[in-house]
């Protein structure tokens, strides 16, 4: 029975996507979301499970994250001096499903007996394996698949929505879950050993299901068979001028510069909780509740950025969001131990986040567009690993920056009793940085006019090729 035809988009650009197309391209972020997720928690494992003191984790991490950035610069390379007629992108999610899986279940064997020296080396080779290069050779190739998946600004959009919905999906999962299903296993090193083994499984078969579904020429089957967008086997560019020609890309640096502080927001956020609410609501186990409500706004916003986006558009959506953001952020200084009420503005925080993770890649592939239009060449995955290395940057120092001030506050993760000092850096890490980020990228998004200008500069481009 052969397929319905998909049609054109609202530009008039050929649609290739089916629902199941969307679905396994999503799966992709699910594992990648799970990865950088256990990262997220690693520095309570580290602190609080393990011992490690909270100045050694921050040192470990914040040196790991630079080596990581670094390595999406050398995979980008990599990837877009693929030779001619190769598949670039998806093989490496085959290549890494396996390697993903071990590294994962290693992260959380850190020899607790050791002496210092030893576990701060383990810790650095565990860490640098799972997020500078396996992460990488993920996480580069997939990112340029939405690139080359389609041409239609539309279908990319909804891959973006797909994609965040799934990563927030595996975030949540770990972020409501970690802490009292480790509890429940006996809230030791080994229960974290065997959370991490189940999640590992999981990305082993996410990663197996993208592979199988994704395509780098976007080719609609069926009816619509002679219609045929395939990419273009441009010459490489030498590295030194695809920066080059990148860092003069001001839409391109305005990405760079809020794909850093979405992640440095996020890495924040994610690791923020489990102290929080140890310390500040006095039980670490509602970050389970907090979690769970926080579901709530989750789910209304994947509902809702769809048609924000065709109301308002990608760089009006997140102006919205990011003023929802800074206003509720705001507001939790008044009273920031009521957990009621902090709770409540969160589900405000949490929903002012979801238009920047289901369209961050969709702004990046503007840019990419932009290159073509520019220089004459897209830059694909070396315009993506550029990206995800602020990205990258941003992730480390948002989990660094929760060790540091607990480090400045001399935080000890077996004390009983919390001073004052340890409170005020709790306070920094939760809401006083997450103010300032949301403040800066909404000031970004007025600068942000590419959206607008785009459609000429498409018909510019297709002149130029028919010339």
């Amino acid at each position: 029975m052969s397929k319905k035809p998909l049609g054109k988009d609202h530009d008039g650009v050929q649609k290739v996507m089916r629902t199941g197309d969307y679905f396994a391209d999503s799966l992709g972020q699910f594992a990648l979301n799970a990865m950088s997720g256990l990262i997220a928690q690693i520095a309570y494992f580290y602190t609080d499970k393990v011992g490690v003191a909270a100045a050694t984790v921050t040192a470990v991490l914040m040196i790991c994250k630079v080596i990581d950035a670094f390595t999406d610069i050398i995979m980008g390379n990599i990837i877009d001096h693929t030779k001619p007629g190769k598949e670039k992108y998806r093989p490496w999610l085959l290549k890494m499903a396996i390697p993903a899986a071990v590294v994962i279940v290693a992260l959380f064997t850190v020899p607790a007996n050791a002496s210092e020296g030893l576990k701060l080396a383990y810790m650095l080779i565990t860490n640098i394996l799972l997020t500078a290069i396996v992460y990488t050779a993920i996480a580069i190739p997939y990112s340029s698949l939405m690139v080359v998946r389609t041409n239609s600004q539309q279908e990319r959009g909804i891959m973006g929505t797909w994609r965040a919905a799934a990563g927030y999906v595996s975030g949540m999962i770990i972020a409501i879950g970690i802490i009292p299903i480790t509890n429940a296993l006996g809230g030791n090193q080994s229960a974290w050993v065997k959370f991490g083994f189940g999640f590992a499984l999981m990305v082993i078969l996410t990663l197996l299901i993208c592979y199988a579904r994704s395509k780098e020429t976007a080719v609609e089957s069926g009816k619509e068979a002679d219609v045929t967008i395939v990419e273009d086997d441009e010459e490489a560019v030498p590295f030194k001028e695809a920066i080059g020609n990148l860092f003069r890309n001001k839409y391109w640096v305005m990405i760079l510069v809020m794909g850093f502080l979405s992640q440095l927001s996020y890495g924040i956020t994610s690791g923020a909780g489990a102290y929080y609410c140890k310390w500040i609501y006095g039980d670490d186990n509602l970050t389970a509740i907090l979690g769970g409500v926080g579901l709530i706004p989750t789910v209304i916003g994947f509902a809702l950025i769809g048609p924000m986006i065709k109301k308002l558009g990608v760089t009006n959506s997140l102006k919205v969001s990011f003023f929802i953001g800074m206003v509720t952020t705001a507001l939790r200084i008044i009273n920031p131990t009521d957990f009621v009420y902090n709770t409540a503005l969160g589900c405000f925080a949490t929903f002012a986040n979801i238009p920047m993770m289901c369209l961050l890649g969709v702004m990046t592939a503007m840019t990419i567009d932009y290159n073509e239009y520019k220089y004459g060449k897209r830059i694909v995955a070396t315009s993506q690993a550029a990206s995800s290395f602020g990205g990258k940057i941003g992730s480390g120092v948002g989990s660094s920056v929760i060790v540091f001030c607990l480090a400045l506050a001399n935080y000890d993760g077996f004390a009983t009793v919390l001073t004052p000092a340890v409170r005020q850096a709790i306070y920094t890490f939760s809401i006083y940085i997450p103010l300032v980020l949301f403040i800066i990228m909404f000031v970004i998004t007025l600068k942000f006019d590419l959206e607008e200008k785009l459609p000429e500069y498409r018909q510019e481009i297709e002149k130029r090729k028919r010339a």
